[in-house]
């Protein structure tokens, strides 16, 4: 993780940096929060993260495109049908999940990764090692999910 990405699918080039990580670096709680090392370091997860998404996709095209569902058994066929709706949906999940990354990228292009949308507040690197695409401290999260739910029951 420590290497910078070459680039996407799209032909999408990671930004340069001029922060160089040491192999071993994990951000930590005695450092300013989000200085160069740590936007780095997440910049480098995110994208790390969304190659990873991107590669699975195009294997999951591959295989779509090259082996037909010609099952003779029909318990077969229907099984194999699930599976593949099943592995769908997972793609579509996770479509919507690079959007969710390009805004990260994008919130620590404009100094804005690793704050509460909501509050301000600092979100733990904790959470944000967790899940790097966090948007809310926990705190946030669970008042907006309470609020949500009361919602709903309406």
């Amino acid at each position: 993780m420590a290497s910078v990405l070459n680039s996407d699918k799209d032909g999408e080039k990671p930004p340069k940096s001029n922060v160089t990580l040491p192999a071993d670096y994990r951000p930590g709680a005695d450092e300013e929060f989000m200085n160069p090392l740590q936007l780095e370091y997440f910049r480098q997860r995110l994208w790390a993260w969304k190659k990873q998404i991107l590669t699975e996709s195009e294997g999951t095209l591959a295989v779509l495109q090259n082996e037909p569902l010609r099952e003779p058994d029909l318990n077969d066929r229907a099984s194999s049908e699930t599976d593949w709706s099943i592995e769908l949906r997972t793609r579509d999940r996770q479509r919507k999940l690079i959007s969710k990354i390009d805004a990260a990228l994008r919130r620590i292009d404009d100094g804005e990764y690793g704050y509460c949308e909501v509050t301000g507040e600092p979100i733990s690197l904790g959470r944000l090692e967790a899940r790097p695409i966090a948007t809310m401290t926990v705190e946030a999260q669970e008042r907006h999910e309470r609020h949500e739910k009361i919602s709903r029951d309406d």
